[in-house]
Order: C-alpha cells, then structure tokens, then sequence
C-alpha cells in the first residue's frame, strides 16, 4: 500500500519451486484434459489464463503464494488503522447494525419503528428528515430513545442546520452531551455529483465549525462514496475521490480556524459495498489506511481514523425478482463488515421498488435487512475477530494494489486543483460516465452477470404495477437496462394476453439440442420474450411447418455437426414457412460459405441487450 508497507516478502521455503513447478504443471494437465490435447503441447504459463482483472484493472490470480506475503501491517487499532480503527470488548463485538428511518408513517409510527428495531439488533439510527418528517418532529420521532446510547446520524437535506439545532436542543434537554455519537450528515461536495439535496458548502463548514466546540462526538460532515458508486465509480475511483473530497473539506475547516484534529473529527465516510466480497473487503482497508496517511501529512495522524459507515449498494439492486438482493445483500454485509466498517446498513430487499414489494410488509422488509446483520454477527461470529482476512496473501496483496490505484485517483484530482475544481471541469463526471459505461457494456454482453436479469430470469414473476416500475433518482442500477426490456414485454403482455414469442427449432435428439435451447429461452427470457420449443423438429415434416408458423422469429438450436448436415436446409424451410427473422445460436462460423444463412446468430460475444431490444421492435412490445 502506499506508504504505509513494503512489498518484501518473507523467506520462501526451500522447496517452494519444487512445489510451485508441480503445480503449473497440474494446472497443464486439465487445460490438456479439456482441450484433447498432449499435456506435452500445454506451455506451463497456461494458468496465466485463470486471471481474472477487476474493474481497477487489479490482477486477480488463481493462486496466492507465500511469494505474494508483505511485511504485517500495524495491529487494528493503531495508525494507518488498515486492520481496523478500534478494537472493542466482546460486549461490544463485531460492526454497528444501522437502519434508516423516516420513508414512511408519522412522527408517532416512526417512533415505535425505532423502538421496535433498537429492541431486536439495531443499534445505530439514521433519520431521514428528506420526507414528510422534518426538524420539528424529532422531540416525537426521538421519544423514549436514550440518546446517550444510540449513534445518530441525520439525513435532512437542505433542512441539516434546522435539525441540527433541534437535535442539540433534545440532547441538552436530556443531559447527555458528553456521551453522544451524533452525525449531521451534510455531503456538500459529494452531492454535487448525484445532484442530491443538502446544504451549501459554506453552511456545512459553518455548522462543523459549530460542531466541534460542542461536548461529546460530534461530525457535521460526510464524505458520501455511495453517491460517486451509484454514477458508476470503481472501488478505486469511490475512495480516491472520497479522499479529494475530504481533503477539499480539510483545506476549507483549517482556514475556518480549526486545528487539523479537529477539522478531521468533523468528517466521517460512508462507501457503498456490493457483493464482490474480496474486492469490498480490500476496499474499506485500504481506504482507511490512505486517509490515515493524509490526517499523518497534515499533522495529526492519530485522528486519522474517521468512520466507515457501509451501505449495501443500491446500484447492484434490481426491480425484478427483487428476492436475489437478499443473497446480493447478504456478501455484500459480510464484505464491509469483515472489511472493517464502523458500521453496516443493510437496504431492505426492496429498496429500488417504490412503494416496496406489492403484498410485503414494511416491517417484513425491514426485519430480514436487519437479521441478515445479525446472523453474520450472532450466528456467524464474525465480530469476534478483529481483521479475520488480515494475513490472506490474496487480501493484503489486493488491499495494497487497490490502495495504489485509489491514490492515483486521488493524485489526478489534486492535479486538477481538486475534487470541486474536478466537479467543475467534468473530470469526475467524465470518469464516472466511462466506468459507468464499461460495466453497462459487460451487464448487456453478459460477461458480468446478474441473477434473475441477465441470467436465469423469471418470466413467470407477476409484473410491477408502472407506479413500481420508475427508476430511483440519482442511481445508475445494473440491472435497469434488461428491466427496461422487461417492461416493454410487461407492456405487451397487458395488451395482447401472451408475451412477445421466439419459437426455437431444435435439430437434432434432446442430448444434442438441450444446451442451445437452453442457452437462447435463458437469453430471450433476459429480455422478456418468452421461447415456444415444440422438441426435435425436422425440415420437410408437417411438425416442422406447425413450428415455423407459431412465431415471427425462430431460434435454429443445436449441435455445430448438426448445422453441417440440415442446417442450411432448416434455414430454407423457414423462410418458405415465412419466418420474418431466422436466428441460429451459435457461431457465424458454422454457416461460413454456406448457400443459406441466419439472418443474426446468438452467443456468448453478442451485445445481448441490443439484441434482445431490437427483438423487441421486430415483435411489436
């Protein structure tokens, strides 16, 4: 990591390149198997072809080695904080379980909600005063919580300084201030990239240089990466851009006249996990230890471990089969808790439907967040190890290349005159939009893949309502550009009774057909045209004939042998049949030279998203 450890592995084993060259040549000996080929024939670096690259460009090998050890970094608790900003007692154990509150009911109801879920897990509360609640309402919202006991975090919009001050005034009521964790929530500088509301950067420097003279725990500022994860940003490019913003937030609070501590106790950071488990894992390590590096620059390196609060993504959230973000949810917790983080959100697994699941309870929803917290924390045990990845050759090796590519993020923001000189030109946007673009590419490619979207999707699932099916504001899902297919067939099967229809024409016995015909209903199903397949059809029979006429386009399934001996006369007999569009899954190279051809063919290299919309277009939804 950047200056914060060295890169000198330990002594190797004497027969450790014994025992690596033994397993090259094991990796040689299936790449033989699987080609057909001599094990002579397969070089030794054929595992090389097992490494898979992030979307920071990071090299993940197949194998980690004690040739991939780095010295030990400081024990958890102790700067850089890599291995985590405290280590507390076993009654303390493990992250904080954090819920949002305020999206729906009154002041009354939102009051027993917090009851409710402080008594069953969670234990820090963040309220949403964006809605129908406002400052005025927290002496209700707040009832019967001991504020001395519950971290609080506000989430108010352009109304913080008002619930600033109300929330001063209950805390002073009750007597606590000494023992309060409070956090405004004010994200100035990050909101100027997802366009979410908050107050000016002047007022939240103003109201953090409030902060600090008062007792207890006290940050006015947030430096909010999952607003940079939802335009797009890589890991590399959510920390290093946090990091610019809160050196931006460090340059304004000094010259506002605090000391640099106390300019670092008014920030804290709040990332986005996903359910890429290791890479989150690395993420919030080394973003930890690369803001300690900066606290140690400006001169109070012991004040460097500002909070992590996670949040599960809401960019890897999808609309259809909402069910699947549990399971999404449920790595992505694991990766920012096992990661370090202060803190742990869990989104309720309908987050991205407004207005929630149709026929789910609020509370329903609510509870499996939370208990998905609890059982990697109560059941799991996972609290109590402090940094349980600490050691991996394949974590510590992945935390110090994804720390190396965040600081060169953040070294090319300063270089522009920093995150807002950044914001202002249209580098970060610019940025944004080309990872942005990048991982939409693969999504529609289906190289990078999505249960239920992408792959294995359920045609059978009752369509959302269209006031369930708006996109949330300011977030650049994954999986909209397939559900907005879907919703093209939702449309079409409201107003015709069926959904658009391919018919498949399988050539060929079952044993030979059945991987292409499943291959093309799972990526017509992707985009909500559902497969008629009438079983092993062949040219020149009235079955045949019955087949081409149920469907404007038909998918020609099969085997690359079976292609050379009826393929081209299967093509024929669809076009007499009238087939408008004659597709093949396969390769173009099986029809190379042939008298007749597929119109398009279906496989693994398409642009599956523009294929399946121009589908669409052919079918009429």
């Amino acid at each position: 990591m950047t200056d914060t450890q060295s890169g000198a592995p330990n002594t190797l084993p004497e027969d450790f390149e014994a025992k690596q060259q033994a397993w090259y040549k094991s990796v040689a000996g299936v790449f033989a198997r699987v080609q057909k080929k001599d094990v002579a024939d397969i070089p030794l670096d054929v595992w090389k072809k097992l490494i898979k690259s992030t979307y920071d460009d990071i090299d993940i090998n197949p194998l980690y080695t004690r040739a991939d050890e780095l010295d030990e970094v400081a024990a958890p608790g102790v700067f850089p904080f890599i291995r985590g900003s405290y280590v507390s007692d076993a009654s303390r154990a493990g992250w904080g379980v954090t819920e949002t509150f305020g999206t729906h009911g009154t002041a009354a109801d939102v009051n027993k909600l917090i009851l409710h879920a402080l008594n069953n897990g969670t234990t820090n509360v963040v309220l949403d005063l964006t809605g129908d609640l406002s400052a005025d309402d927290l002496s209700t919202v707040l009832g019967n919580v001991y504020l001395d006991l519950v971290p609080l975090r506000l989430h108010a919009g352009t109304d913080t300084a008002a619930a600033a001050t109300a929330l001063y005034a209950l805390i002073d009521a009750a007597g606590v201030a000494e023992s309060t964790t409070v956090e405004l929530g004010a994200t100035p500088l990050t909101s100027r990239v997802d366009g979410s509301d908050t107050i000016s950067f002047d007022d939240a420097i103003a109201l953090a240089v409030d902060a600090s003279a008062r007792p207890g725990d006290v940050r006015a500022i947030m430096i909010d990466g999952v607003a940079l994860s939802n335009q797009g940003a890589t890991d590399a490019q959510e920390v290093g851009m946090a990091l610019a913003a809160g050196v931006d937030y460090l340059r304004a609070l000094t010259a506002a006249g605090l000391t640099p501590e106390q300019a670092l106790k008014q920030l804290s950071f709040r990332f986005a996990a996903t359910d890429e488990q290791f890479e989150e894992i690395a993420k919030f390590r080394a973003a930890r230890g690369l803001w300690a590096r900066i606290a140690e620059v400006v001169g109070a390196p012991e004040a460097g471990s500002a909070p992590q609060h996670a949040i599960t993504a809401p960019v890897m959230f999808s609309q259809r089969d909402p069910w699947v973000n549990m399971l999404r949810c449920t790595v992505a917790a694991f990766g920012g808790g096992v990661g370090g983080a202060s803190d742990v959100e869990v989104l309720p697994f309908d987050y991205v439907v407004p207005g929630g699941m149709p026929g789910t309870s609020r509370t329903f929803a609510s509870r499996i967040a939370r208990n998905t917290n609890l059982l990697l924390l109560e059941e799991s045990h996972l609290g109590f190890v402090v940094d349980p990845a600490g050691g991996s050759f394949f974590v510590e090796d992945l935390t110090d290349k994804l720390a190396d590519k965040a600081w060169a993020v953040f070294t090319e923001i300063e270089a522009h005159g920093g995150f807002t000189a950044a914001v202002e030109s249209g580098t970060i946007a610019t940025a944004l939009d080309a990872s942005h673009e990048r991982t939409r590419a693969d999504i529609a490619r289906r190289v990078k893949k999505l249960t239920g979207i992408n792959e294995f999707p359920n045609l059978g699932e009752q369509p959302l309502s269209d006031d369930r099916r708006v996109e949330p504001r300011g977030i650049r899902r994954w999986a909209a550009e397939f559900e907005a297919l879907r919703n093209r067939s939702d449309v079409y099967l409201a107003a015709k009774g069926t959904r658009p229809q391919a018919v498949l024409i399988p050539l060929g016995p079952l044993a030979k057909h059945n991987i292409r015909t499943g291959f093309a209903t799972n990526l017509l199903a992707s985009g909500g045209i559902e497969a008629l397949n009438p079983g092993q059809v062949v040219p020149g029979t009235p079955e045949f004939d019955t087949a081409a006429q149920s469907a404007p386009i038909a998918v020609i399934c099969g085997t690359d042998a079976e292609y050379g001996e009826t393929g081209v006369e299967a093509v024929q007999a669809l076009r007499k049949a009238g087939v408008e569009t004659v597709l093949l899954a396969g390769s173009p190279a099986s029809f190379e030279g042939a008298e007749a051809a597929p119109d398009d063919y279906l496989n693994l290299k398409i642009d599956a998203a523009a294929t399946l919309a121009a589908l669409l277009d052919k079918l009429g939804a």
